[in-house]
């Protein structure tokens, strides 16, 4: 059996390693663009193509400063990247407002509505988990670039934070022995999870930002959640629509 200081040494330093992976947000914002130009046309803001269009051209600009790894910033950049997040966020929160207005019209075939009550959801989901990943302890490269007491404020606090004293076999993963940060996934999961739940789950908000953001995200899935609930009870006893 390895001694558990060999162990120790043998651990991989994710704060020390190459910067984060650029691929999975870059992929998470062609799916949100996507997804969006595929709703339908009483829930775009404007021309099918502007709002998606506009996404990609943020994601080339933030994918030049760096294309592979996250290992370089600069303010224009970060103002891009959490621009482009928000960018997401509003023109979803939109559509979800056009939504409430079609699904509670009668009037207003269900099926496909109920279809971009799934499509809003899904990009609720991925616009916070992009907007959370950026702000965090200052940022991907930040949080892989800065030693811990020049890192900002955290504004989450993820299980791996605080598992330094327990059994060995998880401590191993830990932020204190292993150098652990959170990486996009882990931020989308948060997302994920705070969207299904409508609370916290695992991973507990800190700042007053991070529970605002919070908040508005489980109340934008909340409100999709209830009116397609209601509208689907509705075609049911109503025997369509």
């Amino acid at each position: 059996m390895t001694p558990p200081d060999a162990l120790d040494e043998e651990l991989p330093r994710r704060r020390t390693a190459a910067g984060e992976n650029r691929l999975p947000p870059a992929a998470a914002v062609v799916v949100a663009a996507v997804v969006y130009a595929l709703l339908p046309e009483s829930l775009l803001l404007g021309p099918r193509l502007a709002i998606p269009l506009l996404e990609l051209a943020l994601l080339t600009a933030v994918i030049a400063t760096n294309p592979r790894r996250m290992v370089r910033q600069s303010r224009l950049s970060r103002v891009a990247a959490t621009g482009l997040a928000a960018l997401v966020i509003l023109a979803n929160l939109t559509a979800l407002g056009m939504l409430i207005a079609s699904l509670v019209s009668p009037a207003t075939p269900g099926g496909s509505l109920l279809l971009a009550a799934m499509q809003v959801w899904i990009t609720n989901v991925i616009g916070f988990g992009l907007l959370y990943w950026e702000l965090d302890r200052g940022g991907p490269v930040a949080r892989r670039e800065l030693a811990r007491d020049k890192l900002p404020p955290a504004d989450w606090r993820f299980s791996q934070d605080e598992n330094a004293d327990t059994v060995v076999e998880v401590a191993v993963g830990s932020s204190d022995k292993a150098g652990w940060v959170p990486t996009f996934v882990d931020y989308l999961y948060l997302s994920l999870t705070n969207s299904s739940a409508f609370s916290p789950t695992d991973t507990m908000p800190l700042t007053t930002r991070a529970k605002a953001l919070m908040g508005l995200e489980a109340t934008a899935a909340l409100l999709t959640s209830l009116l397609v609930i209601a509208r689907a009870v509705g075609s049911l006893g109503g025997g369509g629509g």
